[in-house]
């Protein structure tokens, strides 16, 4: 379980987390919907240690990790799969999955788990020897999670990972993410399609300007006409 509770982040004198408080069960798909500028962002890049809270308490079992490393936070449980992929273009396919188990020494584990990420996602099985530059978004996608799964993560964490890519495309990395969660990860999910994000997840939350303004399960969410009207393009 992953608990946040009364966050607050600001950058240079502007609020971009106000009170955040969210909870991630074990072993549920959960997502964040909101504007671009609401903090959908810079709350995953807290969680990581990439962006210092102000204030505020990030627990992970129960465990207090905020302030903590990147590597420790990565350690203990929490991988992020980061907007705009950040694949390192001139090493292979297989290089990059390698650098996603950077923290871990159990090799014969490394290996099986390569195995399922290669199950997960064949096309990456296929072009295990190709720069990463050179694949397509999707591939570079698959790539950025099947990176972030080689850490083990009990947590997965995914910022736009539809970002770009062909309707066809989409549907195949939602059906991932549920196989994902379905392995046993818990999902973070942050997702401009807010249609394909509530369908997926046990429960969501809607951010608006650094505040969490509404909460339930994925469906009731979706059907809300307040987030129908903002966020799918549907009047009440």
């Amino acid at each position: 379980m992953l608990e946040i509770k009364d966050l607050h982040v600001s950058y240079g004198g502007i609020k971009a987390l106000r009170g955040i408080n969210i909870e991630v069960p074990d072993g549920k798909i959960v997502t964040l919907i909101g504007a671009n500028g609401a903090g959908k962002s810079t709350l995953l890049r807290t969680i990581s240690g990439l962006v210092k809270a102000e204030s505020g308490s990030i627990k992970l079992d129960g465990k207090e990790i905020t302030g903590l490393p990147i590597n420790k936070i990565c350690a203990e449980g929490i991988a992020l799969s980061p907007e705009g992929r950040h694949v390192f273009s001139d090493l292979t396919v297989i290089e990059n999955l390698r650098i996603g188990a950077y923290l871990r020494n159990d090799k014969k584990a490394i290996e099986k788990d390569l195995e399922w990420v290669f199950n997960l996602f064949p096309r990456l099985k296929e072009r295990s020897w190709q720069f990463a530059g050179t694949l397509s978004g999707g591939e570079q996608q698959m790539l950025a999670v099947g990176r972030a799964l080689m850490s083990k993560p009990k947590i997965l964490m995914l910022d736009e990972p539809s970002l770009g890519l062909a309707p066809l495309v989409v549907q195949q990395i939602f059906d991932i993410i549920r196989e994902i969660n379905n392995s046993g990860v818990t999902v973070l999910l942050i997702e401009q399609n807010a249609n394909m994000a509530l369908k997926t997840a046990d429960i969501a939350y809607v951010i608006e300007t650094g505040e969490i303004v509404l909460s339930g399960t994925g469906k009731q969410v979706l059907v809300n006409p307040t987030v129908r009207e903002a966020y799918l393009g549907k009047k009440k």
